[in-house]
C-alpha cells in the first residue's frame, strides 16, 4: 500500500498492537511479518505526521528493522543505528510504540537512540559515520569476555562519504573482528548524494550482468542449500568483472549484496546466512529513502524531516540560513574569488540557488567535514575565498582542521556557522553548545555573534573582508523578522554597541552584555530592570575597552550567550575584568555544565536560566534595592 496523505487519526494496526518487544517479534510466524510491515511504516507515517522529526530514512528501513530484530536475540546482540535518522521503527518496536506521537517533545522518547532511554538503543551516536567504530567495540569486548553475541552497525551511503566511516573498516579488517556491518544505500545523503563512491555503489547495483548473476545465484540457493558456497564463489568473481578490486572486501570484509532492502523474505534469509558465520561481514542492501509514501519517494530531500503541525504564521520571516543563502549569491556575483563549501547541507544551509547560480564555485563534499574545513584551507592557500557553510555541530568534528590547516596558518577562510546554540527538540547531540568557547581559545581567528538579520549580514561581509580565518556563528531558525540593508557595510573589528543607556541611580544600575541572539531576551529585561544593554556582537576580538567602560558606571554586569558557561563569552569577560585589574559583580549566563535534553526552544531556554524572568532574578538576586519601572512590561 502507498500512502499518500498523512492520516489524521490512528490507523488500525492491530498485528502491530501486539509487538511490545522484540521477544514478541521472533515469536511471530514469518508469514506475518509482511503485514507487520505494512502497519508498522503506516503507523510511522501517522506518528511523525503528528510529532514532526526525521521521516524518509525511517521509511526506508521498515522491512530491514523488522528483518533485524525477527533474526537477532536483541538486546542481548547489538544493534547500532548510524545517527538515528533511521531508529524510528526501532524504537517502535522495542516497547515505545504509543508515545512515538510524543518524540522529540520534553515528555516524549528522544529524536534518536539514547541508552538510558531503552536497552535496546545500545549506543547514542551523535553524527554520522560512527557506528561501525562503536560495533566494532562492542565486538572487541565481546571477543575479550567470550561471548559469543552480534555486533552490528547500519549506516546509510551518505555517511559512508565520512573519513571515519573508514578507518573503522579498516581496524575492523584488521582484526577478524566478528560483526556486520549493513550499509542502507538509499542513494540519498541528507541533500542529494554526491561523491566518487556514490557513484560506484551506483555502478555496482545497476550492472545488468551482475544482477542477472544474483537473480540466478538466489534460485540456486532456494533448491540446494549446499551450494551457498559455491554460489558465494561465483559472486566474488562477477563482482571483480563488475568492479575490480572490490573496495571492502580489500579491506578485509567479507562482501555481500546488493540486495533488495524491500524483500522481506530475501533479506531475513540472508541475515540468517550471515548470522551463522563469523568475521569480519558487510552486508549491501538497497532501499528507497521514504518508501511506502508517495510524496516522499518523489522528494526524498523535501521529506528528510517533517515540522510539527502548527498554526500558518500570518508573515513568514526569513531565517538565518535564508540570510546567509542570498548574502552568498549577492557576495558571489560581486566577488569571482568566492567559493561556497559545504558537507551535504545544501538545503540546510540554503545553498539552493548558490548551486544554481554558480555551480563551478559550488562544493558539497559529502559527510566529510574535516576534508571541508581542509579544502578550504587548500583554496585560500591559492587565491581564492572560501566560504564553508558548516553546522554548529559538524565543525567539533573538524577541530583539528581548523586549528592546524586554517587558523595556524592564519589562511583566510570563513566560516559560517549554522544550527549554534539550542536547537530545540532534536536534543543534546545536535546542540551547538560549545563552539564560542572552542574557538575563541584558537589564536588568529576573528568570531562573530548576530543579534538580528542585518547584523547576520554585514557579519558575513565583515568576515569576507577580514584577511584571515572569521567565523560568523548564528542560530537555528528566523531571528526578530528584521529586513536586512541590501548594501553591506563592514562593521568595526572587536567593537560592540550600545543599544540601551540605563536611567537607574547608583547602586542600582545595571549592564547586560549580549553575544549574539540573547539581545532580545536582554532588551525585555531591561525595560523591567532599567538597565543597559550593549550587543556585544565580537567574541573574538572582545571589545574590552566596552567592558571597561560599562564595568566603571553600573553596579552589575550579567552576561548572555546561549553557549556554555564555561569558557564562553562570559568567561571572556572575565578575563578582560581581571587584565584591566577591574572588581564589579559579574554573573554569566548561559547554558549550564550540563546536558539539555530535547523540549520545545522555549523550555530549553527555561532549564538553562535565559529567560528575561531569569536575567531580572539574577540582577535583583545581586541587587535587592532594584526598583521596578513603573512602565515596564511583562519580564
Amino acid at each position: 500500500m502507498i500512502l499518500t496523505e498523512i492520516p489524521e487519526n490512528r490507523p488500525d494496526t492491530p498485528l502491530l498492537d501486539t509487538i511490545n518487544s522484540p521477544a514478541d517479534l521472533r515469536d511471530l510466524n514469518a508469514d506475518l511479518l509482511p503485514q507487520l510491515c505494512a502497519e508498522l511504516r503506516e503507523y510511522l507515517v501517522y506518528s511523525v505526521g503528528q510529532s514532526g522529526g526525521h521521516f524518509g530514512a525511517g521509511l526506508g528501513v521498515v522491512e530491514l528493522t523488522v528483518a533485524l530484530h525477527h533474526v537477532f536475540n536483541t538486546p542481548d546482540d547489538r544493534l547500532v543505528w548510524d545517527v538515528g535518522h533511521q531508529a524510528y521503527p526501532h524504537k517502535i518496536l522495542t516497547g515505545r510504540r504509543e508515545q512515538m506521537p510524543l518524540i522529540r517533545s520534553e515528555v516524549g522518547p528522544a529524536a534518536f537512540p539514547t541508552r538510558n532511554e531503552s536497552e535496546y538503543d545500545t549506543f547514542g551516536v551523535g553524527h554520522s559515520s560512527t557506528s561501525i567504530s562503536a560495533a566494532l567495540g562492542m565486538a572487541l569486548a565481546a571477543r575479550a569476555q567470550q561471548n559469543d553475541r552480534e555486533c552490528i552497525a547500519v549506516i546509510g551511503d551518505g555517511a559512508m562519504t565520512a573519513g571515519m566511516a573508514f578507518e573503522a573498516l579498516d581496524h575492523a579488517g584488521q582484526e577478524k573482528a566478528d560483526m556486520l556491518v549493513i550499509l542502507n544505500d538509499n542513494d540519498m545523503s541528507i541533500s542529494n548524494n554526491v561523491s566518487a563512491l556514490n557513484k560506484y555503489f551506483t555502478r555496482i547495483w545497476s550492472s545488468r550482468t551482475y544482477s542477472a548473476m544474483r537473480a540466478g545465484s538466489k534460485r540456486v540457493l532456494e533448491k540446494i542449500p549446499a551450494a551457498w558456497e559455491f554460489a558465494r564463489r561465483t559472486e566474488e568473481h562477477m563482482k571483480g568483472m563488475v568492479a575490480p578490486g572490490t573496495l571492502f572486501e580489500e579491506l578485509g570484509f567479507n562482501y555481500y549484496g546488493p540486495i533488495d532492502g524491500h524483500d522481506l523474505d530475501e533479506l531475513v534469509l540472508t541475515l540468517q546466512n550471515l548470522k551463522k558465520l563469523k568475521g569480519p561481514r558487510f552486508l549491501h542492501i538497497v532501499t528507497r529513502k521514504g518508501k511506502g509514501f508517495a510524496p516522499a519517494e518523489e522528494d526524498p530531500v523535501k521529506y528528510h524531516a517533517l515540522k510539527a503541525p502548527a498554526p500558518v504564521a500570518a508573515v513568514k520571516k526569513l531565517t538565518y540560513s535564508n540570510i546567509f543563502g542570498q548574502w552568498l549569491c549577492d557576495m558571489a556575483a560581486a566577488d569571482e574569488r568566492l567559493m561556497g563549501i559545504t558537507p551535504a547541507m545544501r538545503e540546510g544551509s540554503d545553498l539552493i540557488r548558490f548551486s544554481e547560480e554558480f555551480p563551478q564555485r559550488y562544493f558539497d563534499v559529502a559527510i566529510a567535514e574535516q576534508h571541508a574545513v581542509t579544502l578550504a584551507a587548500g583554496l585560500a592557500c591559492d587565491g581564492s575565498k572560501p566560504v564553508v557553510a558548516i553546522y554548529s555541530t559538524f565543525l567539533q568534528r573538524a577541530y583539528d582542521q581548523l586549528i592546524h590547516d586554517v587558523a595556524l596558518q592564519n589562511l583566510d577562510v570563513l566560516f559560517a556557522i549554522d544550527r549554534a546554540g539550542l536547537v530545540g527538540e532534536d536534543g543534546p547531540t545536535h546542540h551547538g553548545a560549545y563552539d564560542l568557547s572552542y574557538l575563541r581559545c584558537i589564536p588568529n581567528m576573528v568570531v562573530m555573534t548576530p543579534s538580528d538579520e542585518n547584523e547576520c549580514r554585514q557579519m558575513l561581509y565583515t568576515g569576507y573582508q577580514h584577511q584571515g580565518p572569521a567565523a560568523v556563528r548564528y542560530p537555528r531558525g528566523t531571528g526578530s523578522g528584521i529586513s536586512p540593508a541590501k548594501e553591506m557595510q563592514m562593521l568595526p573589528i572587536g567593537k560592540g554597541i550600545v543599544r540601551r543607556e540605563s536611567q537607574a541611580v547608583s547602586g542600582q544600575r545595571v549592564a547586560l552584555l549580549a553575544f549574539g541572539a540573547p539581545l532580545a531576551i536582554a532588551a525585555q529585561a531591561a525595560e523591567t530592570l532599567d538597565a543597559t544593554v550593549a550587543d556585544m556582537r565580537f567574541v573574538k576580538p572582545l571589545d574590552a575597552e566596552l567592558v571597561a567602560e560599562l564595568a566603571q558606571r553600573h553596579d552589575l554586569l550579567i552576561t548572555l550567550e546561549e553557549n556554555a558557561v564555561m569558557g564562553g563569552a562570559g568567561s571572556a569577560v572575565l578575563e578582560a575584568l581581571a587584565q584591566a585589574g577591574m572588581q564589579v559583580p559579574v554573573r554569566t549566563l548561559g547554558i549550564p555544565d550540563e546536558f539539555i535534553e530535547h523540549a520545545a526552544p522555549a523550555r530549553q531556554l527555561q532549564v538553562c536560566g535565559l529567560t528575561a524572568t531569569d536575567v531580572v532574578a539574577t540582577a535583583r538576586s545581586v541587587l535587592p534595592a532594584i526598583t521596578p519601572v513603573l512602565s515596564a512590561g511583562k519580564s
